[in-house]
C-alpha cells in the first residue's frame, strides 16, 4: 500500500498570516503529531544573521507557531539555537526580531555550543545509516537535550546551491550535528536521510511549519532574490512538506532533490507529490521557475568538495586549514555581498513589499 502524507498550504496577507498560519497547523495534524505532556522544541532557522527576508525564520512565522502552541495546551516550549562557522546566533535572533518573542511568550532559549545548557553524547542509531558512521567513526554526537521531546522545524521557501532547495531536512542539521558538520558536505544528501532517521528515533514528534510569505530565488541559503509567494505550508512529514516546497519552486521533488528521494526509498516520508494530500490553496498549477545559479561560495565549494580536489578535502576541512575557507565565506558574505547587495536590497523590499513593512513594525 502507497504511503500518504498531507500538508496543509494557505496564502495569506499580514493582516491574516498569524490566523491562517495557526489554522494551517491545525489541518496539517499537530494536534495528533505532537503529544501535549512533552516539552516541544523550536528549531528555527538562520541562514544568515542579518535580517535577509527569505534566508530566515520570519518573526509571523514564529509568532504563530507559539501561540498555536500555547494556546492548545502546550506548556513546556523551548528554543534551541545553533551557530555556524559563518553564523552568529545572538546576532541572528536579535536583528531577526525572535528575542522580543522568545520575551513576550516566555520562551526559554537554549545554545547547543554551550556547555551550561546542552551536553552532547554519543548516540548508535537503531537503523543503518548511509555515511554518518564513516563520517563519525568514533561515534555520532548529538545533543542529550533532543531525546524524548518533539520539535517543531522553521524553515523558509528557499533554493540552495548544494541541494537545489533547503528546509525541513535540511533545518535538522545545525541542531543535530556538532560544529564538525562541515565534514558531511561533499554527501549533504544522504547525511540529511541519516538526521531524518534519528530524528525519528528520539523525538516524540516532528513537525514544520514553512514560510513561503517571501521565497529566495537563486544561490541561497543566503545570497538569493527574495520574491513574494504569500504562503504558508505545515505538516507532519519532513519529506512532504520538503517536496510540495521544491514543486512550487519548479523542481521535480524525486529527480532534482536526491535527500527527498532516498527518503522516500527509505520510507521516511513521502517525497512524491502524487502521494501527498496538498489541501488548503490548489497549488497543482503554481510554478515559481526558481533557479539555483552560482555564486562565489558555491563555486569554490563545487570545486573542493564535488571537484577535482575531493580527494583533499580531509586536508583542508578537518585541519586547521579550514578557517582559511571560514574567512573567505564570512569575508565574501558579511563584507561584500551584504553591504553591497543585500542591504541596498531589503531596505527597497522594507519600502516596497507588505512583508517587508510587516517586519519593519515588530519591535527590536
Amino acid at each position: 500500500m502507497t504511503q500518504k502524507a498531507t500538508v496543509a498550504v494557505i496564502k495569506t496577507i499580514p493582516e491574516k498570516v498569524i490566523a491562517d498560519t495557526k489554522s494551517i497547523m491545525i489541518d496539517a495534524g499537530i494536534l495528533d503529531a505532537l503529544p501535549r505532556e512533552n516539552t516541544v522544541i523550536l528549531k528555527d532557522n538562520i541562514s544568515w544573521h542579518f535580517p535577509f527576508l527569505s534566508a530566515n525564520t520570519t518573526p509571523w512565522q514564529l509568532e504563530a507557531t507559539v501561540q498555536c502552541l500555547q494556546e492548545n495546551g502546550y506548556a513546556e516550549i523551548t528554543a534551541v539555537q545553533n551557530e555556524t562557522v559563518v553564523t552568529d546566533a545572538f546576532k541572528g535572533e536579535t536583528l531577526n526580531k525572535y528575542a522580543p518573542i522568545f520575551r513576550k511568550y516566555q520562551i526559554p532559549v537554549l545554545y547547543n555550543f554551550k556547555k551550561e545548557d546542552i551536553t552532547w553524547s554519543t548516540y548508535k542509531p537503531k537503523g543503518e545509516t548511509l555515511v554518518l558512521h564513516k563520517i563519525f567513526p568514533n561515534g555520532i554526537q548529538i545533543p542529550e537535550y533532543f531525546h524524548n521531546r518533539s520539535i517543531i522545524h522553521l524553515p523558509t521557501v528557499k533554493c540552495h546551491i548544494y541541494t537545489n532547495m533547503t528546509g525541513a531536512m535540511k533545518n535538522a542539521f545545525g541542531g543535530l550535528l556538532n560544529t564538525r558538520r562541515h565534514y558531511t558536505h561533499s554527501v549533504i544528501h544522504e547525511t540529511l536521510v541519516d538526521l531524518l532517521m534519528i530524528q525519528k528515533e528520539i523525538h516524540s514528534g516532528i513537525f514544520t511549519v514553512m514560510d513561503g510569505t517571501m521565497c529566495g530565488n537563486g544561490p541561497g541559503p543566503r545570497t538569493m532574490i527574495p520574491v513574494e509567494k504569500d504562503y504558508m505550508l505545515a505538516s507532519t512529514d519532513s519529506v512532504a512538506i520538503d517536496a510540495i516546497s521544491a514543486k512550487l519552486m519548479g523542481f521535480d521533488p524525486m529527480k532534482d532533490i536526491k535527500c527527498i528521494r532516498l527518503a522516500h526509498e527509505r520510507g521516511l516520508g513521502v517525497g512524491d507529490p502524487a502521494h501527498i494530500n496538498v489541501i488548503g490553496e490548489d497549488i497543482s498549477n503554481v510554478n515559481f521557475n526558481f533557479t539555483v545559479g552560482d555564486n562565489f561560495a558555491s563555486k569554490v565549494g563545487d570545486f573542493m568538495w564535488f571537484g577535482p580536489m575531493r580527494p583533499l578535502q580531509h586536508l583542508f576541512f578537518h585541519t586547521p586549514l579550514v578557517y582559511f575557507f571560514v574567512f573567505g565565506s564570512y569575508f565574501y558574505h558579511d563584507k561584500i555581498w551584504w553591504p553591497f547587495k543585500g542591504k541596498p536590497l531589503m531596505n527597497k523590499i522594507y519600502r516596497d513589499t507588505k512583508w517587508g513593512r510587516l517586519f519593519k513594525s515588530y519591535p527590536e
